[in-house]
């Protein structure tokens, strides 16, 4: 008989936003156990998108954008709602589309926002992930082009759906 399954632990909201995706990002973005480090740099790079908000703002546009918007908004543009799952069937390996279960998806979004912004070079970190998330929430980017290249990846093995786990 197998173990039980894990309990689903809950994450406490972050004390500036009170959001819980916000605390889920900065869990992911934290290295070695700087929780306080990971929160200083998510925070900063929040600022600096409000400071480029603020300098390209518009009369209509003044209370819609704000940081924590932008962030949400680049989570769900980079969301992905497929995934290819190789599975080996007679000796040769398929790669098998499936839908992504809801809490995994936007474990995936930030993993890929956050990597996207380490692999940038020659800037602090808070500004390299405030440039993806910028990015992200306008549909352009790497992170955003990882979930177009995962959905392209899935649609052309759509003939091999039929071997599903």
């Amino acid at each position: 008989m197998r173990k039980a399954k894990a309990k689903l632990r809950e994450v406490t909201p972050d004390p500036r936003y009170n959001n819980k995706v916000v605390s889920k990002f900065v869990n992911n973005l934290m290295l070695d156990g700087k929780k306080s480090t990971a929160y200083k740099v998510f925070y900063d790079a929040m600022d600096f998108i409000d400071g480029k908000l603020a300098d390209n703002k518009t009369s209509e546009e003044e209370g819609e954008n704000s940081g924590l918007t932008v962030f949400l908004k680049a989570v769900e543009n980079v969301t992905p709602q497929v995934e290819v799952r190789s599975r080996r069937v007679g000796g040769a390996t398929f790669q098998i589309p499936q839908e992504v279960r809801q809490s995994r998806k936007t474990a995936l979004a930030m993993k890929w926002i956050i990597r996207f912004s380490r692999d940038k070079k020659g800037k602090p970190i808070s500004i390299k992930l405030a440039e993806e998330l910028m990015a992200a929430s306008k549909g352009e980017g790497n992170a955003y082009k990882k979930k177009e290249d995962t959905h392209r990846m899935a649609e052309a093995n759509k003939a091999f759906s039929h071997f599903r786990f």
